[in-house]
């Protein structure tokens, strides 16, 4: 749909899937085939190594610098996603929150050995409304939020609330609706897919770094669990599959957080085309 979109307004397409930025990780991050990205310009897919983690902050860096060379010549620019936070870093920006690498790395350890249980007591004394809403099972953000109380002193909530500066173009959010059986069906399906594609050779792979927090993601840390002798091989596809409708059941919940969003009933692809294309002319 995204290369559709983007060949009818003679475009390109930016990635803010978090995790197809990696070279390594293809089969299980569903990245977009050589023919699809062959189609249209694609940015922010394998653009980087799992050893070199891309933050959020980082995304909104790099990928404010890329629009501003495609406005030059682009009146639209397509993206794709994927990741909540990282949509809503370039679309609407960050805060200015400081980081330490020295402290991240000894929250990194502390997790190694103890495992997130701690961290999120911690989290749940020093900031409460963080904890709240944040994803209990996201490692990274949990670390990333006991790593600025501890830098700062501050509730990561709190420093979450400043107001970053405003974009210099206009946002359109579209989101494209499934049935949720059809969109729960779709997702088994590909999991599917992705075992009969190597999926699991992939994970073993990377399986000497499985410590980054680059695959600490849906379809690797299940396999690592199975390679771990912890469950057996069809368990652990099944929980990929559990996983992972899941995260888009999470996915729909964060882009009802956009009020303004234009949700899109899911069907032929002419159709949604059609839908999109109307939307924006209505709407730029």
């Amino acid at each position: 749909m995204s290369i559709a979109v983007a060949k009818h307004f003679k475009t390109c397409i930016v990635s803010a899937d978090s995790r197809q930025f990696y070279k390594e990780l293809s089969i299980g991050t569903a990245k977009p085939s050589i023919e699809e990205q062959d189609a249209v310009p694609h940015h922010f897919i394998n653009s980087h190594s799992i050893e070199e983690e891309v933050t959020s902050y980082q995304f909104e860096e790099e990928a404010l610098n890329l629009l501003k060379e495609e406005f030059k010549t682009k009146d639209v620019v397509v993206l794709v996603g994927g990741s909540g936070m990282f949509i809503d870093a370039l679309c609407i920006g960050l805060d200015n929150i400081p980081n330490s690498p020295e402290v991240k790395l000894k929250i990194q350890k502390e997790l190694e050995e103890n495992g997130l249980e701690p961290l999120l007591v911690e989290l749940m004394e020093s900031d409460p409304e963080y904890y709240e809403q944040v994803d209990k099972s996201n490692a990274m953000r949990i670390e990333r939020a006991i790593e600025v109380i501890r830098l700062t002193g501050k509730k990561f909530s709190e420093l979450r609330k400043q107001k970053p500066p405003p974009r210099p173009f206009k946002v359109h959010r579209i989101v494209l609706n499934h049935d949720r059986q059809v969109l729960y069906d779709r997702i088994n399906r590909r999991v599917d897919i992705m075992i009969e594609g190597g999926l699991l050779e992939e994970v073993q792979s990377v399986q000497s770094q499985r410590h980054l927090s680059s695959l600490n993601t849906v379809g690797y840390k299940e396999l690592f669990a199975y390679l771990d002798g912890h469950s057996a091989l069809e368990e652990a596809v099944e929980k990929i599959k559990q996983n992972s409708r899941r995260y888009a059941k999470r996915q729909l919940t964060w882009f009802r957080r956009h009020p303004e969003s234009q949700w899109i009933r899911y069907g032929a692809e002419k159709d949604m085309l059609n839908a999109v294309i109307n939307y924006f002319e209505k709407n730029r």
